[in-house]
């Protein structure tokens, strides 16, 4: 397991208070087949004291998975809260809070768990995927995501593949939301990077029976 790297604070978040902004400034990209991708910079202030906060205090684990022939590695670290537990931070609460109020039309449903990844730096990353386990595998569904640390890029293309149709650096306070046939039509990555990046830690708030 690698060392997690000091994290380069931002020019433009330089105070220890962690609050939420409106979410009336999110801007909306539809990439086609009903898949959307909300995005709102700098949502949450103060992010680099929650980095700090979160570094320290969640029980990150390391897994193992099976890939072809070998168990391997999972490149990053993971925490998982589930339904009716509580979470690590009370702005992670209000933030869920918040998100599934604003979003209450079109989900029909609250946010309800909260699944977290350190990335420790460039090396660490996340393959081609959809959300696709449970609900999301046949109905449209949400998948928020708050990154605090340093930005790293956020990939999305066709499921079949193709060229990649966005690319967001996210980081310090920034908000994407995944929705509509995102899951199903799409894949999303966080790709390794040869640059020298330091960590960042990714919240993802998710429905009851999406994974």
């Amino acid at each position: 397991m690698h060392a997690v790297q000091g994290l380069q604070g931002s020019l433009f978040d330089q105070g220890d208070e962690i609050r939420l902004g409106p979410l009336g400034g999110l801007r909306r990209t539809r990439l086609g087949a009903g898949a959307w991708v909300d995005h709102l910079p700098g949502w949450l202030s103060g992010a680099d004291a929650l980095f700090e906060r979160l570094a320290a205090d969640v029980p990150w684990r390391a897994e193992r998975r099976q890939m072809y022939e070998r168990e391997v590695e999972v490149p990053r670290l993971l925490a998982f809260y589930g339904e009716g537990e509580p979470l690590p931070h009370d702005s992670l609460t209000a933030a869920r809070e918040a998100l599934s109020g604003h979003y209450a039309a079109e989900l029909g449903e609250s946010f309800t768990t909260a699944g977290l990844c350190l990335y420790r730096d460039g090396r660490d990353s996340v393959a081609w995927h959809g959300d696709r386990t449970g609900r999301s595998s046949t109905e449209d569904t949400m998948v928020a995501i708050v990154s605090v640390g340093d930005p790293r890029d956020l990939a999305l293309r066709p499921r079949d593949g193709g060229a990649t149709l966005l690319r967001l650096p996210l980081g310090h306070g920034d908000l994407v939301v995944m929705g509509g046939s995102c899951q199903r039509t799409m894949e999303h990555a966080v790709p390794k990077s040869t640059r020298a990046v330091g960590p960042r830690i990714s919240i993802q708030f998710r429905p009851r029976g999406v994974r």
